[in-house]
């Protein structure tokens, strides 16, 4: 998105957060356990803020940051590693996609060349740049692969009023631009690169992506991203509003959230779900706020924002806040078996943990 996110003020760490009332049984795994009472801070020694953020497991994170900063841990938090690639000062680090501890593909948003794509496959001593772009209406937004991690996609604000569309099936060594033939009109629509989950894939070959300005809608691929059909989403649009992120359980089961990042307490209507792949889109009801990042965990939904968390325990049908600590809230939200990770201004990084301080 061509509009500066940075128009949103740091804000503080949030600490001792605790949900509402009982748990879900929605679903086949268990849900979080009943003693969840907080995020456990494992911040990153940085000013920078971290809106780039993917989880491998419960020990190890990946994080990129607003000031050409990229860190990694495999020790769940405790230390963290500046694996910054060499060049990048300055650039804004918008989404992080990791196969495991070693390897991981960072992104960077901006007009023109600042749009770039970094692979490194040896835990970050060495980073290659696989994609620069070099043309100046594009604007890259968020990167996504598929399970395997050898295909995946890349997103662009519309080019000539369509979405663009990069390709990768080497691990993102290598990026093709795909046909624009296949992607509806965008309608005055753009991403948000809040988070990096403007773009997420489910399933195989399926692939979906947010917009907001002018309307605020949800494009599925069902063939590698070919080909698109758009959907609105019941998210209300606006000039600083619409889908910010996407998160799906499969290729059927999907969450939308978003909001308007220039009033960030505003969450009426800030919420959708789909049971049928994206075809068509369910009113969720209220957040507590603009909302710029979600995912499943286990039999939970978790979505975060500056101003705070918010939690559905039946799959994005209906949300609780979780009540707040001190102040202030995060950008990105990643969830694994294992833990929930969760990042944003000023080097905040969390885990959600148990009572007994163990890893939920």
């Amino acid at each position: 998105m061509r509009r500066t996110l940075g128009t949103i003020a740091a804000l503080l760490l949030a600490v001792g957060l605790v949900p509402g009332s009982a748990t879900s049984s929605v679903g086949a795994e268990p849900g979080p356990a009943p003693g969840l009472t907080r995020w456990k801070p494992v911040p990153v020694d940085t000013d920078q803020q971290l809106r780039g953020l993917d989880a491998v497991s419960g020990r190890v994170a990946w994080v990129g940051g607003s000031e050409g900063g990229v860190w990694r841990t495999t020790d769940g938090g405790t230390t963290w590693q500046d694996v910054s690639p060499p060049g990048a000062d300055g650039l804004l680090f918008r989404d992080v996609e990791a196969a495991d501890a070693r390897t991981a593909l960072a992104m960077t948003i901006g007009e023109g060349g600042d749009s770039r794509i970094y692979r490194t496959d040896d835990a970050g001593r060495t980073w290659t740049r696989t994609f620069v772009n070099r043309d100046p209406r594009a604007f890259y937004d968020c990167l996504a692969m598929w399970p395997g991690d050898r295909r995946g996609l890349a997103m662009s604000d519309p080019v000539n009023g369509r979405f663009r569309i990069l390709s990768t099936t080497d691990g993102g060594r290598s990026w093709q631009v795909l046909p624009r033939a296949g992607m509806p009109r965008a309608e005055g629509e753009f991403g948000f690169a809040a988070s990096g989950t403007c773009l997420v894939t489910a399933g195989r070959h399926r692939a979906y992506l947010a917009s907001g300005g002018a309307r605020a809608r949800v494009f599925a691929t069902r063939d590698d991203g070919r080909t698109w059909r758009a959907t609105d989403s019941t998210l209300p649009a606006s000039e600083a509003g619409g889908v910010f992120s996407l998160a799906f359980r499969g290729p059927g089961v999907g969450v939308a959230v978003g909001g308007d990042f220039e009033v960030e307490d505003d969450g009426v209507d800030r919420a959708a779900y789909t049971r049928d792949g994206g075809r068509s889109w369910t009113n969720a009801g209220d957040l507590s706020g603009y909302r710029s990042g979600v995912d499943f965990w286990r039999s939970w939904v978790v979505a975060v924002g500056p101003d705070g968390v918010d939690v559905s325990r039946d799959r994005g049908r209906t949300w609780s806040p979780f009540r707040a600590g001190p102040a202030g809230g995060y950008d990105s939200v990643q969830c694994v078996p294992a833990a929930c990770w969760a990042s944003g201004p000023a080097g905040a990084v969390a885990r959600l943990v148990v009572r007994t301080g163990q890893p939920a």
